[in-house]
């Protein structure tokens, strides 16, 4: 799939997941563990995450059942999914089970894809922020490999940043013509920030915000939707006053 499809590619239907537990202690001996530096949680196909309801809602579709059933097989050999209490439910255990009891308390999601992106780096980056200063980043590969971490958010602001689209500021007040500037663009990125629940995004109620980046001849243009119309892209009128990460975070809040 070439960078112009996944950007294009329609989001994942949301998911009916239910209400996760986690043991007493785990969230706050996470968080105190992420305060000495970032939790690596490992990495993980489409299908294993489909199959413990992880991040269901932006992964890019559903694979097939007998896919989902080779990657349960997969998970309880490495014990990381066994059977509860009940025949009903499933227990995901160790580094798995803490990136979706994490996944659970999230209220917002920041999807970042991007185009141009070159071997060895993904394509693709999702930030759930917690309460608590922290966020689970997921960096999707080329191949859908997703490594899971969890940061500080203000180091994994730092590392979107250093991974988005860069060079001079052009000028807001210039008329351009934005697609013109995205298909000239030698990297773009679009950036969604969804408000977000465990039973699936609050997208279809227009709780989204939407960044454009492209750099085109070494200027890095910034394009938000027409508010009059908002299947157009035009240029920001405020992006010479805050920067990229202070874009971020101004959409995160």
């Amino acid at each position: 799939m070439s960078d112009d499809d996944r950007r294009n590619a329609p989001p994942a239907a949301p998911s009916d997941a239910g209400a996760v537990s986690a043991p007493a202690g785990l969230v706050p001996a996470v968080v105190d563990l992420v305060d000495t530096g970032p939790v690596l949680l490992g990495a993980y196909t489409i299908a294993e995450l489909t199959a413990v309801d992880a991040i269901v809602d932006f992964l890019e579709a559903r694979p097939s059942d007998e896919v989902i059933a080779e990657a349960v097989r997969s998970l309880a050999a490495r014990q990381l999914l066994q059977a509860g209490d009940t025949g009903e439910e499933v227990q995901v255990q160790g580094d798995l089970g803490i990136a979706v009891a994490f996944q659970q308390r999230a209220r917002k999601v920041l999807d970042a894809r991007t185009t141009g992106s070159g071997p060895g780096e993904p394509w693709r980056i999702l930030l759930l922020p917690q309460p608590e200063g922290i966020c689970l980043m997921v960096r999707i590969d080329a191949l859908g490999v997703h490594q899971l971490g969890l940061y500080k958010l203000d180091e994994a602001l730092d590392s979107l940043t250093g991974w988005l689209p860069r060079g001079s500021s052009a000028d807001p007040d210039e008329a351009v013509d934005a697609e013109a500037v995205l298909a000239a663009a030698e990297r773009s990125a679009l950036i969604t920030v969804t408000d977000y629940t465990a039973q699936g995004s609050a997208e279809t109620s227009g709780n989204s915000r939407d960044l454009v980046l492209a750099r085109s001849g070494g200027r890095l243009h910034v394009l938000v939707r027409d508010l009059a119309e908002r299947t157009k892209l035009v240029p920001d009128p405020e992006a010479d006053k805050d920067s990229v990460r202070e874009r971020l975070i101004g959409l995160l809040t």
